[in-house]
């Protein structure tokens, strides 16, 4: 009989900082006997691996890119790896398949019938959610925002009123160069009334999170640099 094998979705550090006192024991173990692992890149998913364990023998392990441009046909083929042998997904950061495309693996294991186990550990949506203040029992993530500024500022209005209708907590995120532009459209755009939190660098030394007002981050904007940021609008 062909044994059954386990997708673990396993999480990793939000950044540089911290060890294994991060992690919960059970995603240590799981890291150090899984033997085949999906990343979006191969180095970052190696060091994360080493931080974890620095007996697991990285020569030993099979590993698959699975990122935004991996074709339909390659995850049906990395779906036939699944089933005779545990796996796991790890991220660049956090929780797996929450703003990071391993639910295309996760969704052709279950079309296999392989049971996927998720791991506890830290997932900087929740968490900012979570310190915001704003609505947790109602809310939505949209993933990155256009690029462009005219577009970007149109969709700000339209979360913007979608929050004064239904007070519904919206959560976005954006590549940290832009999080000053993004910033600027933000304050540009929104409604005086409307909160808006930022929570930077979480889980890392001198990470930050902090609500108020529009009218009030309007009277001393800060400047967010190139750090990792999650940005909600509630009300």
């Amino acid at each position: 009989m062909k044994p059954e094998g386990l997708l673990y979705l396993l999480p990793v550090w939000l950044g540089e900082a911290g060890g294994t006192e991060l992690l919960p024991p059970l995603n240590l173990a799981v890291a150090g006997r899984v033997r085949l692992f999906f990343c979006e890149d191969l180095r970052t998913a190696r060091r994360m691996l080493r931080r974890m364990s620095k007996a697991i023998d990285l020569d030993a392990v099979e590993m698959h890119v699975l990122d935004k441009d991996t074709p339909p046909a390659e995850v049906t083929r990395f779906g036939t790896l699944l089933g005779g042998q545990d796996a796991a997904i790890i991220s660049e950061a956090g929780m797996p398949c929450i703003a990071d495309p391993g639910a295309r693996l996760v969704a052709e294991a279950h079309r296999r019938g392989v049971r996927v186990v998720p791991l506890t550990g830290p997932s900087s949506l929740l968490l900012a959610l979570a310190a915001s203040g704003l609505n947790g029992q109602q809310f939505t993530f949209h993933g990155y925002l256009p690029r462009e500024s005219g577009a970007r500022r149109q969709r700000i209005k339209e979360l913007d009123l979608h929050v004064q209708r239904t007070g519904a907590a919206q959560l976005f995120i954006e590549t940290p160069y832009r999080n000053d532009a993004l910033l600027a459209d933000l304050l540009a755009t929104c409604a005086d009334g409307t909160r808006l939190c930022m929570a930077i660098d979480l889980d890392q030394p001198g990470g930050s999170v902090a609500m108020r007002s529009i009218r009030d981050w309007r009277k001393a904007v800060p400047s967010l640099g190139k750090r990792p940021c999650v940005f909600i609008l509630g009300k």
